[in-house]
């Protein structure tokens, strides 16, 4: 795809099929782009989409150069997820304000739907943007949509130049409707502000759209947009939430995985890994880069020639240390963690400072306000709950009682009775880099 590029042609090996797959039951509920959370209405259809609406929120307010160039980023992630999940499609097109993506398969509008940038997705049919054409389409659906006693209402939104208004639209589909309903022995009800069903007709220069369901999007900006970061993947819950977030805002992510061996299982490593395998199902093509560095002899040290009760106020800033070599060699601009404040001994506010005192470290923390019941809820959400819950031991290395109200110069203190550019360098040293 060039610079001026419009369009994304699918892989000619993606795009095969059969009879069966020109129709698809759709099963679940109407949603409102405007009002997602609107109530559920229950129906089964088989319909034969063509298209699916992509719509995307922040990109819309920035400098034309720079939504041309997030669109671009937008259209081939798409392509990436739908190749991912061999969802076949002919075509990945824009027009302002809009993506749409050419495809009879319905599962390419839910997989669409995760990609970051995305607020909404609709599957829909298209037709000639006229009154007639559009009315037809919608009185078709009706008749097995919209049930005896049920009310209904049309939703209609217009761009381009027509000789008819939004408010048109939705009358002359509204009557059609209606009488689409009566034909069939029904009494049809009007409802514009709490219907039981909903159709939706967007029309638009060269086609009009009409469709019954909206997936809600994760938002955010298309991931690469804001270059790379070093993010420390810990396997727990909350640094592949810290991850994620930092995702949603188009940072592309490269994990280090500081291996604390012999004061941590394998399994802690396993779950850390299995974390970023998960985080990769959002990140299709953006292979991430994967550094595991020993840090067991750093702990070590540590232990044996520190104040004990400072080993984990240590421990995190040797990471960061660490992580910053890792930012520079890759070229990164920052290095993300799971810390909340106060969840942890380690995350206290006066710990958080020592831990960076002196240290001209761009460090991001997404976490820093969340409780843990909302990190909770985005882990299951995107998958790691589940992985991050398995059992894999407590770090032996913590202090029964550690420091949680560190002067902030007391690391630099300690740091002084070690050879602190050495321990960081042997440990850079013995990195592996990991494909996962």
């Amino acid at each position: 795809m060039t610079d001026n590029s419009n369009e994304i042609e699918a892989k000619p090996q993606a795009y095969a099929h059969t009879s069966r797959e020109n129709k698809h039951t759709l099963e679940g509920y109407i949603e409102n782009p405007d009002n997602p959370g609107s109530d559920p209405s229950s129906l089964k259809l088989e319909i034969p989409y063509n298209v699916v609406i992509v719509r995307y929120g922040e990109l819309a307010l920035k400098s034309t150069g720079v939504r041309n160039w997030y669109e671009k980023i937008l259209m081939k992630n798409i392509a990436a997820m739908l190749d991912s999940r061999d969802i076949p499609y002919s075509q990945i097109r824009r027009e302002w304000g809009r993506i749409f993506i050419e495809t009879t398969d319905f599962r390419a509008a839910a997989a669409a739907a995760d990609v970051f940038g995305i607020v909404s997705t609709s599957p829909a049919l298209t037709t000639e943007p006229t009154l007639e054409n559009a009315a037809s389409i919608c009185a078709t659906l009706a008749k097995d949509l919209i049930l005896e006693g049920e009310s209904f209402a049309v939703r209609a939104r217009r761009s381009g130049n027509h000789p008819f208004s939004s408010v048109d639209i939705g009358k002359t589909c509204g009557d059609a409707v209606w009488s689409a309903l009566e034909k069939k022995g029904r009494h049809p009800r009007v409802d514009l502000s709490s219907p039981d069903k909903e159709v939706f007709v967007e029309m638009r220069q060269n086609l009009a759209y009409v469709y019954l369901k909206t997936f809600k999007g994760v938002g955010g900006l298309p991931l690469g947009t804001q270059g790379s970061m070093v993010v420390l993947m810990s396997g727990g819950l909350d640094s592949p939430v810290a991850a994620w977030l930092m995702m949603k805002r188009g940072v592309t992510i490269i994990p280090v995985y500081c291996n604390t061996s012999p004061y941590a299982e394998n399994a802690a490593r396993e779950r850390a890994f299995e974390c970023i395998r998960q985080l990769q199902k959002w990140a299709p093509g953006h292979q991430f880069k994967t550094y595991e560095l020993p840090h067991g002899p750093n702990l070590r040290t540590f232990i044996d020639i520190c104040n004990r009760k400072n080993t984990c106020l240590l421990c995190k800033r040797m990471m960061y240390r660490e992580a910053y070599e890792v930012m520079k060699k890759e070229g990164a601009s920052g290095i993300i963690t799971g810390s909340s404040l106060g969840q942890v001994a380690s995350q206290t506010a006066a710990n958080m400072y020592a831990e960076i005192y002196q240290l001209a470290i761009p460090i991001y923390h997404p976490l820093i306000a969340f409780d843990k019941t909302e990190i909770i809820d985005i882990a299951r959400k995107i998958g790691t709950y589940d992985i991050s819950s398995q059992p894999a031991g407590s770090c032996t290395a913590v202090p029964e009682r550690p420091e949680i109200g560190a002067n902030y110069d007391l690391a630099v203190t300690e740091e002084q009775k070690m050879d602190i550019e050495t321990m960081v360098f042997n440990a850079m040293k013995a990195a592996k880099v990991l494909k996962l």
